[in-house]
């Protein structure tokens, strides 16, 4: 382990203000309380910076380990804010409560960081130690003495009854409608052949603004159709029209992405400028012809195209359709998450969900499985009637582990019903109802920014600390009040 010197960190001024104010305040302090007394934070600076030597190589230990606290602090915020990068270094730069968490102030002025380090720091850690540091934090809070000391309570956190449910990030796209796609690619591969002609490569084009008048054009005529009575064979028309615009772009867009290959050298572009150029038109000019052939599939040949053939965005591969049912989201388009939380509302496993996701009955075992490693096997499971099955029902008897979930069957939900713990657990997991609308809307935010299904899951298992801080400096607040009512009683 590392010995590292704590950094100094001036006070910040007293603040009379809004009682909003102050609570955020009381909060963040709480947080920082809570990072530094478990000392869960000082292990996962000193784990990282052993775990990269070229870390160390370029700084010194401290400055490593203010680095790397700077990161976590940030991406904390990021959670507990529900702001963008942007945003986030702004509010940084202007408060000094947020100055003073993150560590950015000092004895001679602040010093902020702009919105890309905070979006470097965000991305920097590798796979599974922020999953760590979670469950580090939430174990440090389950042992009896450290309660006492963190939470100011005498009982610790409970492990052993688990809450589960699942729900939909939606992703940040815009409603998946096959001619609209053709908009998204001319306006992608223009904007890239603006950015090549900007740099001294020009090759045998107009205004490349045309080609996008020309398609907005064509999109609101589309719009307006759909209230014509002969709408459909209108519709055809316009959109043989986008595909013939459509064609144009990318006849043009591959002349400039060989021209960029051959003479980017003779540019302002460093190699890797160009590249990104280059990767951001082939990602858009690979999917194109599909594209174009799922629009004239059901707009021409008036065909249905089954979800698992459609393409959602040109820009995120790795979403899905996902029928859901809701009042109010009967369709949504994202990824599925598995959440589950133990008795205080402290989310203990999340699984993000990469290829369509599966029925809700076979996710059961592994986050068992999963609970068992890093807690101990649960004493109770408690889910929604969308989690049964026959196998669960078995496997849950194996393991010991008493079954809460609700049966489909209606004589079995009957006969259930007349067990008390079992009304007992289920009457507490409808607040797992509310914790995922509370983590989805308060901490994911509405949509979940991140782009690409990496840096969406990232987002998410630091969303998951962020909430779990909040949680756990909530339970510390609501202790020492209890404890002052106590003492002056």
């Amino acid at each position: 382990m590392i010995a590292l010197q704590p950094e100094l960190r001036p006070s910040f001024s007293t603040v009379y203000g809004p009682k909003d104010y102050r609570d955020f305040r009381d909060l963040l302090m709480e947080m920082d309380r809570i990072l530094l007394t478990t000392g869960v934070e000082a292990n996962f600076v000193a784990r990282h910076i052993s775990s990269n030597p070229l870390l160390s190589k370029r700084r010194t230990p401290q400055a490593a380990a203010i680095a790397v606290t700077k990161a976590l602090r940030h991406s904390i915020l990021l959670g507990v804010t529900c702001l963008s990068h942007r945003e986030l270094a702004i509010r940084v730069a202007d408060s000094e409560l947020l100055q003073w968490f993150t560590g950015t102030t000092r004895i001679d002025g602040a010093r902020p960081v702009s919105k890309s380090t905070i979006e470097r720091f965000e991305k920097m850690f590798p796979d599974g130690e922020v999953t760590e540091l979670i469950h580090d934090l939430t174990r440090c809070c389950a042992d009896a003495k450290a309660a006492e000391e963190v939470l100011m309570r005498e009982t610790a956190l409970r492990l052993d009854r688990i809450f589960a449910d699942t729900t939909c990030v939606k992703a940040n796209i815009h409603f998946p409608v096959d001619w609209v796609l053709l908009r998204d690619a001319v306006r992608t591969l223009v904007k890239a052949i603006g950015v090549i002609r900007s740099h001294g490569i020009r090759y045998r084009i107009g205004d490349p603004a045309g080609f996008l008048r020309r398609m907005n054009k064509m999109c609101i005529e589309m719009t307006h159709l759909r209230k014509k009575p002969d709408a459909p064979k209108k519709r055809k028309v316009v959109l043989r029209r986008m595909k013939k615009l459509t064609k144009t772009v990318e006849r043009q867009a591959w002349n400039y992405h060989r021209e960029l290959t051959a003479r980017w050298k003779q540019t302002d572009l460093s190699e890797a400028e160009a590249q990104v150029i280059l990767n951001r038109m082939e990602e858009v000019l690979d999917q194109l012809p599909e594209a174009v052939a799922r629009a004239h599939e059901r707009i021409i040949g008036g065909r249905k195209v089954k979800n698992r053939d459609k393409i959602l965005s040109l820009h995120e591969p790795d979403i899905h359709v996902l029928v859901r049912g809701k009042s109010g989201a009967e369709v949504e388009f994202g990824n599925g998450l598995y959440l589950a939380e133990q008795d205080d509302g402290l989310i203990v496993d999340w699984l993000i969900i990469k290829e369509q996701p599966p029925g809700d009955g076979k996710l059961v075992f592994g986050s068992i499985e999963r609970l068992t490693a890093e807690y101990g096997k649960p004493a109770s499971y408690a889910t929604d009637r969308g989690f049964d099955s026959s196998d669960n029902r078995l496997d849950l008897e194996r393991l010991g582990t008493f079954n809460a979930i609700c049966p489909r069957s209606v004589p079995l939900f009957e006969e259930r019903l007349k067990d008390e713990f079992f009304c007992l657990l289920q009457k507490r997991r409808g607040g797992t109802e509310a914790r995922i609308a509370i983590f989805k809307n308060a901490y994911l935010g509405k949509p979940l920014r991140s782009k690409g299904f990496k840096n969406r899951r990232t987002r998410i298992e630091w969303c998951v600390l962020a909430h779990n801080l909040c949680k756990l400096a909530e339970m510390a607040m609501e202790g020492r009040r209890r404890l002052l009512e106590s003492k002056s009683a």
